[in-house]
Formats: structure tokens, sequence, C-alpha cells
């Protein structure tokens, strides 16, 4: 137990480190705004929405199983929600001609990152102080 809440730890800093990297290209797009270019961000979304899409059917029954699988289950989720958000902020680029939905969609992404890593921290301490 103690093993699977140290790797959930470390995937719970993972998901905190991508918390902070799409701060940091929000923060790059307000300094250097850009028009993104909706159409190649559809294209990548829906590829690797249909990838991620697969593995969290097949982690979906094990998501409450332990620390470990439930940490891993998160971090899909946490996929899925970009893929689809990257949807929802390509389309808002093609119809205000405007880089703004995308910086908000990726705002928005960060806090459900943030999120997620300290639902993971949270449960990974909590094993942990179990194991002493």
């Amino acid at each position: 137990m103690r093993s699977k809440a140290k790797v959930a730890l470390f995937k719970g800093t993972l998901i905190l480190l991508a918390a902070l990297f799409v701060l940091g290209q929000v923060g790059y797009r307000l300094l250097f705004p850009v028009l993104p270019t909706f159409e190649t961000m559809g294209l990548i979304s829906a590829l690797a929405l249909l990838a991620n899409g697969t593995c969290l059917a097949l982690l979906w029954k094990h998501r409450d199983e332990d620390i470990n699988m439930s940490s891993v289950w998160e971090c899909s989720r946490n996929d899925i929600a970009s893929n689809l958000s990257v949807f929802v902020a390509a389309a808002g680029v093609w119809v205000t001609d405007s880089g703004w939905p995308d910086v908000l969609i990726a705002l928005c992404l960060a806090l459900l990152f943030l999120r997620s890593a300290l639902k993971v921290f949270k449960g990974a301490y909590a094993e942990l102080a179990k194991c002493n």
C-alpha cells in the first residue's frame, strides 16, 4: 500500500505540473496573443479523444480498487476533459475569430487539473497515514 500511495503522489505531482504548464501557457498567450488554428485543434483533439476514451473505458471498473487505480482513472478522466475542452475552444475560436476562447478554456482546464491534483494528494496522504 505504501508503494501505491507513493506512486499516486508522483501522479498527483504530474497533474500539478500539467496545471502549472497550462497556466504558464495562459500567461504566455496573454503576453503574446495569437489566433490558434481551429482545424488543427479539432483534428488532434478528435484523435486524442478516441485513444483516451478507449483507456477510460478500460479503467472504468477499476477506478475505486485502490489509490493507484483511482489516480490513474483521475488522469484518464482529465485527458477526456482536455480533449473535449479543446473542441469547445476550437469552436469558440472559429465563431469569434479570436484567441480568447482558447485562453478562457485553458484557464478552466488548469483549475480542473489543480482540483484533481489536490484530490490525488489527499487520497495518497490518507493511504500513507494508514501505513504508519
